[in-house]
């Protein structure tokens, strides 16, 4: 068995052939970064990787991250729409234990709130399980305003959510899959979980 870590490893990984290939700079892992350093208010650490859009390259990048490196939750961007070079999901879905449709209708919906073209979104998310770890994987787009829109949803003008945005639910999937726990700065992105799952502050 894997020892118990105090911190969530999470694993940042950009699909882009262009970026990868020094045609301009990712933007993706930095604006993940960037949310997680003020979403989380409990420790994590960071493994990187930016790839090219090659099915074959995916899926190895993500057993990498799951099964040798040992992080907890994984998340892409990139490659999640309809050309013939956007493979990120069929890569995604070739690795999984479990499809965990939710996080993708639910990306799409917050997406439509702007946007009419965010139904040829494929987004998906999966559990990745070995005989000792597991972790959950999410599809998230490319661009760093729609990270952070899909991350931490809507509010309104008064501040009140408007629409859930999907790491809501994060921390207590990543408890149910035997992952460390995982609190959250609410001002950014207030964690749900049932009143039996919380532990007090710190503990």
């Amino acid at each position: 068995m894997k020892p118990e870590r105090d911190h969530l490893l999470i694993g940042l990984v950009s699909i882009s052939d262009r970026a990868s290939g020094g045609v301009y700079e990712d933007r993706g892992i930095p604006a993940l970064q960037e949310w997680f350093g003020a979403a989380l208010a409990s420790p994590w650490k960071m493994e990187t990787r930016l790839i090219p859009d090659e099915r074959a390259q995916i899926e190895k990048t993500l057993v990498e991250l799951v099964d040798e490196v040992g992080c907890d939750l994984v998340l892409t961007t990139g490659g999640t729409g309809p050309s013939r070079r956007d493979v990120t999901p069929e890569a995604t879905l070739a690795v999984a234990t479990k499809e965990m449709p939710g996080f993708g209708e639910q990306m799409r919906q917050i997406s439509l709130q702007f946007v009419p073209t965010a139904i040829l979104s494929r987004q998906v998310a999966v559990i990745r399980e070995t005989a000792d770890h597991a972790a959950l994987v999410l599809n998230l787009p490319g661009q760093p305003k729609s990270i952070k829109e899909t991350l931490e949803g809507l509010k309104d003008e008064d501040g009140k959510q408007k629409v859930p945005g999907i790491f809501a639910a994060v921390p207590y999937c990543i408890d149910l899959i035997g992952g460390p726990y995982i609190e959250t700065n609410d001002a950014v992105c207030k964690a749900f979980r049932p009143k039996s799952a919380i532990r007090p502050a710190g503990k």
